[in-house]
């Protein structure tokens, strides 16, 4: 067995990894990014009932396995991809760039959207909220703002996990010249 051929799974593994993390970095960044572009500012031209509400049903159902496996995954996955290559000079330090720049952004959900979520659900029914206009001024603009910030990130990520990628693509395993059968015997000469 040569070398290059030793090396090989590990090698299609780190791609592989490489190509989840952009994958689901990708995945997330897209949701943002429509909820930046489009959700968000349909929902700006409802009511503030109906704002409130269908929010609420958004924040609902986003809690889902799909969702939550791109989410964690692409923090699981790009941290997995920067322990391989960490002695990687290449593509190490593009990987944990992504791997912090993805972390800000999972931080921020986590400690700013998500809890904007929670304290709209805390308002309860849109029907029965005594100050609707109230509820979506707490909520709304520092939600839309905080949302641009993790979709310019991910995007981010996204951009530095691809550079990493062709930097890894780069490094594939060279066969020595002495180690391959029909050159063996002439390469010593």
């Amino acid at each position: 067995m040569t070398t290059s051929q030793a090396h090989r799974p590990d090698h299609t593994l780190r791609h592989l990894v490489i190509g989840g993390a952009a994958v689901t970095t990708g995945l997330v960044a897209g949701t943002f990014y429509v909820f930046s572009c489009a959700v968000m500012p349909a929902l700006g031209r409802s009511d503030d009932r109906t704002f409130i509400e269908v929010m609420q049903n958004i924040n609902d159902v986003i809690e889902n396995p799909v969702f939550f496996a791109g989410f964690f995954g692409a923090l699981v996955l790009t941290a997995v991809a920067a322990w391989q290559q960490r002695r990687s000079p290449g593509p190490r330090g593009w990987l944990f760039a992504a791997l912090a720049v993805y972390t800000v952004a999972f931080l921020l959900t986590s400690g700013v959207n998500v809890p904007l979520n929670d304290e709209l659900a805390r308002a309860g029914d849109p029907a029965r909220i005594a100050d609707p206009a109230a509820v979506r001024d707490r909520f709304e603009d520092a939600w839309v703002a905080w949302n641009a910030v993790r979709a310019v990130l991910c995007t981010a990520a996204l951009v530095l996990l691809l550079r990493a990628a062709r930097l890894t693509g780069r490094q594939l395993p060279q066969e020595s010249a002495y180690l391959v059968s029909a050159a063996g015997s002439r390469a010593s000469r």
